[in-house]
């Protein structure tokens, strides 16, 4: 089994966005779901402060994110948030990629 690889990135959200991200979330494409597993990413978790989404995910392939957000249907996607959220001009996601400093898990030494 590929090694996990833990990634989070700062989303920004746009005034008064926050109710409809979260309902397309919520009803978030099948087609979408099918190229996140695609490109390798096994779970993504979205937590919110203020009109900042912070992304956790997890993934099998570094550039995993770099590839799903240059397919089709996350362009499509795009288009939907881009009124939601700060894009840069080529389309993707103006997002700060986090660095992780620590992590744990009981039982997990060896």
């Amino acid at each position: 089994m590929p090694e996990t690889i833990r990634k989070a990135f700062l989303l920004k959200l746009k005034p008064d966005a926050l109710d409809e991200y979260i309902h397309w979330h919520d009803n978030i494409w099948p087609e979408l779901q099918a190229e996140i597993a695609n490109q390798g990413i096994a779970e993504i978790t979205l937590y919110q402060i203020d009109d900042t989404i912070v992304l956790v995910s997890e993934v099998s392939h570094p550039e995993a994110w770099t590839r799903l957000w240059s397919s089709d249907v996350h362009k499509r996607w795009g288009e939907l948030m881009s009124p939601l959220m700060h894009y840069h001009e080529d389309g993707v996601i103006d997002s700060r990629e986090l660095r992780e400093i620590w992590h744990f898990e009981p039982g997990a030494a060896g």
